[in-house]
């Protein structure tokens, strides 16, 4: 492979955009590939079969050619709002799933009593620091911290850029008293019902860690259906 490819790979990996790397196995040529991008002449003519891989996330040999794909994905961004125990764990258990994780509570004394290794902590309220991160529809919300005046604010946002994935720590109460909040502030239904409350899959747990795994279970079925 040639030094011109391997430092693009480098470029492109750590600024987290999504590409493929392309690789002829008969004369050993490598061309990297993104949506709408330009492909070889040589390669052109499979070009229907690369997007299927490549929308797939499938790596391997290409169906009836010499063309070896490797996908590169773009992490999920996972912004949690409430620096609490549970988040500990939510850490501990998404390391190895391609997941960007941002933490966002202006409650200082909870990130300095918590320990959080190798994730960005953003001591602000949600209102003031979401609109500065560059968060889409293929971002994820996960709100723990129980108060009105740290969560509504970061579940609106989301709401209003169509997070893929929204939930909320809460009792059945809790949410129901939730979503008037969010109904009164002039949410619609649908989206409304959007939001995972109470958050994370029944596995029946009660501990903080049962409970970041029902969430990462959760947030891992949902990843994969963007991908079907």
């Amino acid at each position: 492979m040639k030094i011109e490819i391997l430092q693009e790979i480098v470029k492109k990996k750590s600024s987290k955009k999504r590409f493929a790397v392309l690789k002829n196995l008969t004369n050993g040529k490598s061309e990297l590939f993104e949506v709408g991008s330009p492909l070889s002449d040589e390669l052109n003519v499979h070009k229907k079969d690369i997007e299927n891989y490549y929308n797939l996330q499938k790596n391997g040999i290409i169906n009836e050619t010499n063309i070896f794909i490797e996908n590169y994905t773009k992490p999920i961004e996972v912004i949690i709002v409430g620096a609490v125990h549970i988040a500990q764990y939510l850490i501990d258990f998404s390391k190895n799933l391609n997941l960007m994780i941002t933490i966002i509570d202006p409650r200082e004394y909870f990130t300095k009593k918590q320990t959080f290794k190798n994730v960005k902590i953003i001591n602000e309220w949600p209102e003031k620091i979401l609109e500065q991160l560059q968060s889409n529809n293929n971002s994820a919300l996960i709100t723990l911290t129980h108060d009105p005046k740290i969560d509504d604010p970061a579940l609106q946002f989301a709401l209003k850029n169509k997070f893929f994935y929204i939930g909320a720590l809460g009792s059945k109460k809790t949410h129901e008293k939730r979503c008037q909040r969010l109904k009164d502030s002039g949410h619609t239904k649908e989206q409304i019902d959007s939001i995972h409350g109470p958050i994370g899959l029944k596995l029946g747990g009660k501990s903080a860690t049962e409970i970041a795994l029902s969430i990462i279970a959760q947030l891992v079925l949902e990843i994969n259906k963007l991908k079907i």
